[in-house]
């Protein structure tokens, strides 16, 4: 199926789902309906990736056994779910990093902030919106487990699909709190751990839930074997590193008319980023000075962002960078060789990975 039709099919999916919810909430009253339309707000938009991924990876296995085999609602349902969890996700990260724009409109807890601010209700405005988005994104884990649990029912491989997105929540979840993590401890680390760790907290906040556990989820659905499994596996996680390492490098470098995000927004939240951790080992004590001052001054203005972003590409990081995202893509590529995997979704997996890791945005 083409990937149009997959955003196309998830989207109707996801809307019938804010729909049941709109209609449940409306016995909460009208300050509540708000809050479900901040939910439902974040669900607007977006490139529907995890989606896209655990579709193929369900058509890897399904069209392997039978090129004519349908995909079913459960498959829609896991897709959505996917989404809800990932819109979840993005709305604590926002959070946890001060963002004040997703995808070219504010984040939820900004939003949230003006609503107080427009209702001219008392208190801190700021401090309502940052709570409310802390229930925001837990509100979306819940409705992302309802939309699993419904999609689940009476499906055979049922289970293993519940172990994997079990997984998934840890691993973001902990991957969310190395990176915060990492952010403190930066200064008293060594320097040459501190691209290992960067990579890490890149697998688990990033390559894993984004591209290699939708694929598994996807194949677990449709009842994959070990060893398809593992191919998976071994062509997900590549693809995920370079997809997180393309991030590092747009967080940085990108356009911000094509990013919705301030430019350089990474180097005002402070993310110790591979792309980081490499430039700042190359650096001499007083680019290293330098660069540690800057990370995470929200204050830093263009004339310091370009300052900063100039300093970061005469290390030559940023190449070493796209080097290793050709790596990654190397290896995911390679991954998929005499997989025991339907040939068609393997080509639709290969083009997938080849606009995961080289998009603009």
């Amino acid at each position: 199926m083409p990937s149009s039709s997959v955003v196309d099919t998830v989207t109707t999916r996801l809307n019938a789902f804010l729909a049941s919810m709109r209609s449940e909430g409306d016995a909460y009253g009208p300050d509540a309906a708000v809050f479900i339309d901040a939910a439902a707000s974040t669900l607007q938009g977006g490139k529907r990736l995890r989606a896209r991924f655990c579709h193929d990876g369900w058509a890897a296995i399904a069209h392997h056994r039978s090129p004519d085999a349908l995909e079913s609602p459960a498959l829609w349902g896991l897709c959505a779910a996917l989404e809800i969890f990932q819109s979840a996700a993005l709305v604590h990260d926002d959070l946890i990093d001060n963002s004040d724009t997703r995808r070219g409109r504010p984040a939820s807890h900004r939003a949230l902030e003006a609503t107080h601010r427009d209702a001219g209700w008392s208190g801190d405005a700021e401090a309502f919106g940052r709570a409310s988005a802390v229930l925001l994104g837990d509100l979306l884990v819940a409705w992302s487990d309802d939309l699993l649990e419904e999609a689940l029912i009476g499906e055979t491989h049922a289970d293993d699909v519940r172990r994997e997105y079990a997984r998934m929540r840890r691993d973001v979840t902990v991957g969310q709190m190395l990176d915060i993590a990492e952010e403190s401890a930066w200064s008293v680390n060594p320097p040459e751990q501190q691209l290992e760790r960067a990579l890490r907290v890149a697998s688990l906040k990033s390559a894993r839930y984004s591209i290699e556990q939708p694929l598994v989820l996807g194949a677990s659905l449709a009842g994959a074997d070990g060893a398809q499994l593992d191919a998976l596996r071994a062509f997900g996680h590549p693809v995920g590193m370079a997809f997180q390492l393309r991030d590092d490098l747009l967080g940085v470098f990108g356009d911000a008319a094509v990013t919705g995000k301030p430019a350089g927004d990474d180097l005002r939240e402070g993310k110790r980023t591979a792309l980081i951790a490499i430039a700042r080992e190359r650096l001499d004590a007083r680019g290293q000075q330098m660069l540690d001052a800057a990370l995470g001054d929200v204050a830093l203005d263009a004339q310091r962002i370009a300052e900063l972003q100039q300093l970061i590409a005469d290390t030559g990081a940023p190449e070493q960078i796209e080097e290793m995202i050709t790596g990654y893509a190397a290896a995911a590529d390679g991954a998929l060789d005499g997989a025991p995997l339907d040939a068609g979704a393997m080509v639709d997996l290969r083009a997938l990975a080849t606009a995961a890791t080289s998009r603009s945005a």
